[in-house]
């Protein structure tokens, strides 16, 4: 059976436009889980992330406005374990409730994930990540005046809070989620990139910052072995000059050419970069193919009529003869 890692965006549960509430993000998880099931009936064994930003910045700004009534404020670190559960939970009932009305009988389990971070990782003073709502220019200048929040300007449109995104080194919760996986299980797991923690003498300790949820998809897809790391999103394919006159999409490309777009500059730090830098690292350690894709073409794209198809270069040579 060919195994797939399926990293699911910010869209698999809210859409741009959406104000994030439960029966919104509910509503979505039920068309994403049809999605998944579509893929589990063609018989791939799933292995799922997702990503977290809108919901972990909504949990921070409850948090906040919980202050003035004298509830304690919680740290980065544990509003990302509080997302991971709340997302996981929709996913895993949808996922569950649309197997069983396919009679397909498999268990499907939340993992709250911890992935291991060096705590002199450069990120720390350069913050980079988007997470929460977007934001206006005059409400983000207000804001970075305010709370001493890092904002950027977002290259999809509008401003975004942007923190610290250490690059994954390990999960420590790896045996737990490889078992499960080979027993055939439907594991969610790495929520938002997983919850950020360092090494220390009294063991691990959670730290403001959030991980990349594709990088370290990177790392669940090659710690499950798997065939296939998929990268859901908003986009249709990865696109060279992006939002430029000389826009160009890219449908099946070689480990090698992507290495050097990517090494080129042409995807930004803050959005594609990631994806495309997940893609180098999986194709890099012995995975047999890439896709980024939209959604609501993951189908499409797993027969490669839609997203961009990455390959290791023996096999796009091999297709070129």
């Amino acid at each position: 059976m060919v195994k797939i890692v399926l990293a699911l965006g910010g869209n698999a549960l809210l859409k741009k436009g959406q104000k994030g509430t439960y029966e919104e993000q509910f509503n979505n998880a039920k068309k994403t889980a049809k999605t998944i099931c579509d893929i589990i009936e063609l018989g791939y064994d799933v292995v799922i992330t997702h990503g977290n930003g809108p919901q972990v910045g909504a949990i921070l700004l409850q948090n906040e406005a919980g202050i003035e009534r004298g509830i304690p404020s919680m740290p980065l670190d544990v509003a990302n374990a509080e997302s991971q559960a709340l997302i996981g939970y929709m996913l895993q009932q949808t996922i569950q409730n649309e197997l069983a009305k396919r009679g397909l009988m498999k268990n499907v389990a939340s993992i709250i994930t911890q992935v291991i971070v060096d705590k002199n990782d450069p990120a720390f003073q350069n913050p980079t990540k988007p997470i929460g709502p977007y934001y206006s220019e005059s409400e983000a200048k207000k804001l970075m005046k305010e709370k001493g929040w890092v904002i950027k300007k977002d290259p999809r449109g509008g401003w975004r809070r942007v923190v610290p995104s250490p690059d994954p080194k390990a999960i420590v919760e790896a045996d737990i989620i490889k078992k499960m996986s080979d027993l055939g299980y439907v594991i969610i797991s790495t929520g938002g990139g997983g919850i950020p923690v360092i090494k220390t003498d009294g063991g691990y300790s959670g730290v403001e910052a959030v991980i990349d949820k594709d990088l370290a998809s990177a790392i669940v897809a090659k710690l499950v072995k798997a065939d296939i790391l998929m990268i859901l999103t908003d986009v249709e394919y990865v696109s060279l000059n992006f939002n430029k006159p000389n826009q160009k999409p890219l449908h099946t490309v070689s480990l090698s050419q992507l290495r050097k777009y990517y090494n080129d500059g042409h995807f930004p730090p803050g959005s594609m970069g990631p994806k495309v830098l997940a893609m180098i690292r999986f194709i890099s350690s012995g995975g047999k193919k890439g896709i980024i894709a939209h959604l609501d073409k993951a189908i499409d794209a797993l027969i490669e009529k839609s997203g961009t198809i990455v390959l290791p270069d023996d096999v796009y040579n091999s297709r070129k003869l």
